[in-house]
């Protein structure tokens, strides 16, 4: 093992533009590099994505690794594969970090089988035990009832996927210098199985937590599905999006790409209101970074409150309808 050197990030783009998730990883990988005495380095696929190149090197990146090629204009399972595949068995990096996105989620444990090494899946943190070189990668687990970490001792590289705004990235510096390498791709491009006709987008109106500059999130204390209208009232009158706890989702009320906490989604938006929320540790883990946090509960020893910028203690179903109606008001003021 000791011939593995160096940690790679998996550079995802769509369309020509860098994944907010992939600078977010290049700012732990930056980290964990300099931990290390390594180089940090970015893998990128795609078509006409050369420009990217530099933009990798300004938020932390040593070298960039670049397929550039016309078959890889859009994501494809087997190509992504044999391509990093076959680069991480000739250049042997001791650590791969890849986005847990949905890409990520297809991509990373076909890599891993591949080079028959393990893989930890939606990480929330990630260390360097700097004795034995070996990955720290912390997830919940059981549920989201314990946090483990767990390391790989023997197989090489170490992958992980870590969750969506869970790092931060750095800020970027368009002076840093950085090598761009080509990777060759002909003999693999002339072997697709898989053809694609034409892409369909999804609905527009879906669930966007992760980008989300403003959330509104109800819990059990909303006492019935139903008054999850209440939650979305609000959050259209704020231009944000709706969020759940854990317990919300479990009983039903509302899908799971609504929930926030260890096992959903973390988030990091401007603004975050917790309705009806005790504030269990799994849910405060996806959400203690927002920026300004709000909460509404009728219990004054709710432990949400400790994380609260802002708290009003009272009924949600009076409280949430009545801000609704202020800045409705406010709006058609202004």
């Amino acid at each position: 093992m000791n011939d593995h050197k160096g940690l790679w990030v998996f550079a995802e783009q769509k369309q020509g533009k860098i994944k907010s998730v992939t600078l977010e990883l290049l700012g732990k990988g930056r980290e964990l590099a300099d931990i290390l005495g390594v180089e940090l380095t970015a893998i990128l696929l795609g078509h006409n994505i050369q420009g990217l190149c530099q933009e990798l090197i300004s938020y932390g990146a040593d070298r960039v690794l670049v397929a550039d090629h016309k078959s890889l204009e859009n994501y494809q399972t087997d190509t992504y594969t044999r391509i990093i595949s076959q680069q991480v068995k000739e250049r042997k990096p001791e650590i791969i970090l890849v986005g847990a996105s949905h890409i990520g989620r297809d991509l990373a444990p076909r890599v891993a089988r591949r080079l028959d090494t393990g893989l930890t899946a939606d990480c929330t943190e990630l260390g360097i035990d700097e004795a034995e070189r070996l990955l720290l990668q912390t997830r919940p687990a059981f549920g989201g009832n314990i946090i483990a970490t767990i390391v790989t001792p023997e197989g090489r590289p170490q992958m992980a996927t870590v969750r969506p705004k869970i790092m931060v990235s750095l800020p970027k510096d368009s002076t840093r210098k950085g090598e761009i390498v080509p990777v060759p791709v002909t003999e693999f491009a002339e072997d697709l199985r898989v053809k694609i006709l034409s892409i369909v987008k999804g609905d527009k109106h879906g669930c966007n937590l992760e980008d989300a500059e403003i959330i509104v999130s109800g819990g059990r204390g909303l006492g019935k599905p139903e008054n999850f209208k209440i939650i979305e009232a609000l959050a259209k009158a704020l231009g944000g999006e709706v969020g759940a706890s854990r317990d919300a989702v479990d009983a039903g009320w509302i899908s799971h790409d609504h929930q926030v906490g260890q096992t959903g989604k973390a988030v990091r938006p401007s603004l975050y209101i917790a309705c009806g929320i005790s504030g269990a540790v799994q849910h405060l883990a996806g959400m203690k970074d927002s920026e300004t946090i709000v909460a509404i509960n009728s219990n004054p020893k709710a432990p949400i409150f400790d994380v609260a910028d802002f708290g009003i203690v009272g009924d949600l179903k009076v409280v949430v309808p009545a801000l609704t109606q202020m800045i409705l008001e406010q709006k058609e003021n202004n």
